[in-house]
């Protein structure tokens, strides 16, 4: 094939996803996000079960240098972001991840990261429907959680069948109750702080941030092996990215969401636990328990407790209900490509990819199954496995970003309208913080399970990919081809 042949079909790929530099594409999706819904999904990424449950277990580790390891971990999120942000806006696609790394690192890279992406969110899945089953146990402790993991999957299953527009009214207002919940908490942290009334009004002090055996109690280290749960938070910030070829206009809105969110970590990561590590002692939080739960038991909120279970349980569904969105939005992508069954590229009625999201709800279905088989166990059993596969998506996007800076700079691709400060620069450091953060979960023996899970992914999807090979060779070769034009 000539060099001119390659050209023509790397063009004609793009046309087919909608076109370079910043054209948005046809992929017959509504485009029925606005600005507002988008905004709140971008919100609503940024606050999750990581933080409200997650943070209990790490300030027990940490103690007050938690706050570090937040902002820390929140720049490079944002390094991340706005490496998203840029490829988004030189090519906005649905399924954005596994495409920038199908066309700068290669087909079989596209492919294992739109099923891994795939994964992340069916195991999220699962373990937000544990969390949320618990949550309602609170309430009704007669009520089996496999009961209600059954009626939320169901819920949610068929909100997310009949439109776009649905979904994103919902995760608008989970995601509205959230950061109300984290508002108020801080507000009313700071009163008591600064007035002195309830009854952590007497030991409330901006000192109990160093008076207990330091700002790193435990030291350094201890404090860097917190990344892991650290970075879990932040998992789902990315899905700004997916919602691209549904937004009405992406050009407005997805540079706005993405550079909201140092705010959005300031406040509600770095500025809610300041607030809570200033009312309350880090000494009185121990793992399994909610540092909100504790602080708002301590100030003496009255119903405190019933209150941050239902913000909660709102993360814990508009988690489940984000995985339904992307891991039907992602099995559409891979079929385009033929790296899944062509039936998943079909849309429904209402422009839905329905078999896609109905296959991935089968399969966060086996969470119910674990609720009913080993209810106590369920919820740890898949959230490592999450994390490991967030940062693999993490890092597909620095590498594509930086090798798409590269052909920028080589004059073979078109500049983003939304560059990223600094260049690969700042990909760079983000990678590497990611890889340190591997290296942590491998060095941690609780943790390092999700490194054995995700090898024998990695070992199943290669076995895939060499079949698809001999079944399709054509699709192979065509990813290649383009690959070959980009870089």
């Amino acid at each position: 094939m000539t060099s001119s042949q390659v050209g023509k079909q790397h063009d004609e790929r793009h046309d087919r996803k909608g076109g370079v530099g910043g054209d948005a594409p046809e992929e017959g999706y509504e485009r029925g996000l606005g600005s507002r819904q988008v905004q709140m999904i971008a919100i609503g990424g940024a606050i999750g079960v990581g933080l409200f449950l997650g943070a209990g277990a790490n300030i027990a580790k940490a103690g007050p240098s938690l706050i570090v390891m937040y902002a820390l971990a929140g720049a490079i999120v944002f390094f991340i972001m706005r490496a998203l942000g840029e490829l988004l806006l030189y090519r906005p696609v649905s399924g954005s991840f596994a495409e920038y790394s199908r066309e700068f690192l290669g087909p079989f890279f596209g492919y294992f990261t739109g099923w891994t992406y795939w994964l992340m969110w069916v195991v999220t899945g699962m373990a937000e429907l544990t969390a949320a089953a618990i949550y309602v146990h609170y309430w009704f402790p007669s009520v089996p959680q496999w009961v209600t993991a059954l009626v939320f999957l169901v819920v949610l299953f068929v909100a997310n069948l009949i439109s776009v527009k649905l979904f994103g009214e919902i995760e608008f207002w989970f995601s509205m109750v959230k950061v109300t919940a984290l508002v108020g908490m801080i507000v009313i942290g700071l009163g008591v702080l600064t007035f002195g009334f309830s009854s952590a009004g007497d030991t409330a002090s901006v000192s109990n941030l160093w008076q207990f055996d330091g700002f790193f109690p435990k030291g350094v280290g201890s404090s860097l092996m917190t990344l892991q749960g650290v970075m879990f938070a932040y998992l789902a910030v990315e899905l700004v990215g997916v919602t691209a070829g549904e937004s009405e206009d992406p050009e407005k809105t997805l540079p706005k969401a993405i550079n909201t969110l140092p705010w959005r970590i300031a406040l509600f990561y770095v500025g809610a636990l300041t607030v809570i590590l200033c009312v309350v002692k880090w000494t009185e939080f121990a793992p399994g328990v909610s540092p909100f739960v504790e602080a708002f038991a301590k100030i003496g909120i009255p119903a405190g407790a019933a209150i941050v279970n239902f913000v909660v349980l709102t993360a814990a569904l508009s988690s489940c209900n984000s995985g339904m969105y992307s891991t039907g939005r992602m099995l559409r992508t891979l079929a385009d490509n033929g790296e899944a069954p062509k039936g998943f590229s079909r849309l429904s009625s209402s422009k839905t990819p329905a078999l896609g999201i109905t296959v991935s709800v089968a399969f966060m279905g086996i969470g119910v199954v674990l609720n009913y088989v080993v209810p106590e166990k369920a919820f740890g059993y898949v959230t490592s496995v999450a994390t490991a596969a967030g940062i693999w998506t993490w890092l597909m996007i620095l590498i594509s970003h930086v090798l798409y800076r590269r052909a920028v700079d080589a004059g073979r691709l078109p500049a983003s309208s939304f560059p990223a400060p600094g260049g690969a620069v700042c990909s760079w450091i983000a990678i590497v913080f990611l890889l340190v953060v591997t290296c942590l979960i491998a060095y941690d023996a609780d943790s390092r399970v999700c490194l054995y899970v995700m090898a024998m992914w990695a070992a199943a999807l290669g076995g895939g990919w060499a079949a698809l090979k001999v079944r399709s060779p054509q699709v192979a070769e065509q990813g290649e081809q383009a690959f070959e034009q980009v870089g």
